[in-house]
């Protein structure tokens, strides 16, 4: 675990995933936002560590989802801001600033990154993919 400017990062074999405090997202449901078209706050109770990252869902079913393809519901880019790494950066994410495009979830640092997010949104993807495995090592 690596500790920098007061966040706290998880290493995983090929994935680094933001996580203030240790916990994904600030606590919020990665379900949720597919399933309930808006990010819900997890409970303790319904918790897993994936990654090497505590996630927490608003319910078993969404854990239980999550635990059968985490890939499916994980936000891209670690969690980082995928508008600043379309820039090459990383970035802190707002769980409430967020894009699903083709089923992928995308957090964003703030709502007004979310509305210059959303005017390129494929340029933008295909930017970020192109600095993720860069930046994700640094």
């Amino acid at each position: 675990m690596l500790i920098a400017g007061g966040w706290q990062v998880a290493r995983a074999e090929v994935a680094l995933y933001y996580a203030e405090g240790g916990t994904a997202i600030s606590g919020y449901d990665p379900v949720s936002y597919f399933r309930d078209d808006a990010p819900r706050r997890g409970r303790a109770e319904y918790s897993l560590t994936w990654k090497r990252v505590t996630w927490l869902f608003a319910s078993a079913e969404n854990r239980d989802a999550f635990e059968a393809d985490p890939r499916a519901y994980a936000p891209q880019f670690g969690g980082f801001c995928a508008y600043a790494m379309s820039r090459g950066r990383k970035s802190m994410t707002n769980p409430l600033a967020w894009w699903i495009q083709d089923g992928r979830l995308y957090l964003i640092h703030d709502l007004d990154l979310r509305d210059r997010w959303m005017r390129d949104i494929a340029g933008n993807v295909a930017r970020a993919r192109e600095h993720w495995p860069t930046v994700r090592r640094n």
